[in-house]
């Protein structure tokens, strides 16, 4: 029996990587047709019905205090409507494997942010190390577009970088804020939250009745509010509870590759080899701030024994997003490391 557990587990584990991973091309096929926010509230309002069956059949207790909810709706801003807006904006012009490489910055923005404001997240030598080989990889991808005579976007992969950067701060804040509630309660209540904020700024905006929508467009928006914004949640909460947040990050390391091939075989972009070189360097500086090596402090307060929150089923739950960005450059141990998972993907 536990043979075949582990067995699911690990179907489970490489479903994740496709469900987040295949988000940017789906992204990019939308906004193909439908404008970024009508999008955006299409994929959360499917979401959030997914979500509330499953909080109705966990008969989680709802928060009793008004401000968690109000951290909730910070959350639901930084975590969900920011970098939606700036991933599915972007990809209005870049492709959709490059928004995948972009974004799956989000751990090294978090190990700085972490190490900032949070007191036991220090920065340690190899998170140094990994942060420099990222950057790097970051400098790699995006050069061609300082080139005026390349074919570049350089605003679109700003726009990608801040939106890692916002799932980072997401992140930090859920470290600080949100915690001591079931596992479903924050997914569902910042996605419905979103939901509301991006529905609105689409009515306002754009018009959502007045657009054609394709069987394309509506694939997308099913797809990404099925599986990218709900389904997956819950499988990686069922990941969570089977191998802790340490191994289940490791789908961070599936999500660009998913996203370059996806882009190829699909919409035939094109791999440029420095997006498989600043990937490569990427994706080797998240293995580095998660060694085991270069552990020495440089500054920031050593860390300290995480509370038994889990022990008695209450955890400061990874945010909802979409992103797409798991795998944690903080330490194995602590809640960051949870909350590091869940960058989205859009």
């Amino acid at each position: 029996m536990a043979s075949r557990t582990s067995r699911i587990d690990w179907v489970l584990f490489f479903a994740l990587g496709f469900f987040w991973g295949s988000s940017y091309l789906f992204i990019k096929i939308g906004v193909e047709t439908v404008t970024p926010f009508t999008l955006i509230a299409g994929r959360l309002l499917v979401g959030s019905l997914l979500l509330v069956v499953a909080l109705r059949l966990s008969h989680a207790t709802l928060p009793r205090e008004p401000k968690m909810y109000g951290h909730l709706f910070v959350m639901a801003l930084i975590n969900i409507v920011i970098p939606f807006s700036l991933i599915t904006w972007g990809e209005t012009t870049l492709d959709s494997g490059l928004a995948a490489i972009l974004t799956s910055t989000v751990p090294l923005f978090t190990i700085v942010l972490a190490a900032l404001f949070l007191i036991d997240e220090p920065m340690r030598v190899n998170r140094v190390v990994g942060l420099a080989i990222g950057f790097v990889g970051v400098v790699v991808i995006t050069a061609p577009s300082l080139d005026p005579s390349a074919r570049g976007d350089l605003p679109g992969e700003i726009a990608l970088i801040l939106a890692a950067v916002s799932y980072a701060a997401g992140n930090v804040y859920a470290r600080r804020n949100v915690r001591g509630l079931k596992p479903i309660i924050p997914p569902f209540f910042q996605v419905f939250f979103a939901f509301l904020v991006t529905g609105t700024l689409a009515v306002v905006f754009e018009n959502p009745l007045a657009i054609d929508y394709q069987p394309s467009s509506i694939l997308s928006i099913v797809w990404l509010g099925l599986l990218g914004s709900g389904l997956a949640y819950l499988v990686f909460f069922r990941l969570l509870a089977a191998w802790g947040s340490t191994r289940s990050s490791l789908v961070a390391y599936l999500l660009p590759v998913v996203g370059i091939v996806l882009g190829a075989v699909v919409l035939g972009e094109t791999i440029a080899p420095e997006m498989i070189a600043g990937t490569a360097l990427v994706v080797g500086g998240i293995a580095a701030t998660n060694s085991r090596r270069g552990q020495r402090r440089l500054f920031g307060r050593s860390p300290e024994p995480v509370a038994a929150d889990a022990a008695a089923g209450q955890t400061a739950v990874p945010t909802a997003t979409a992103s797409a960005q798991l795998g944690s450059p903080v330490q194995a141990t602590s809640q960051t490391g949870v909350q590091a998972a869940l960058g989205e993907v859009d």
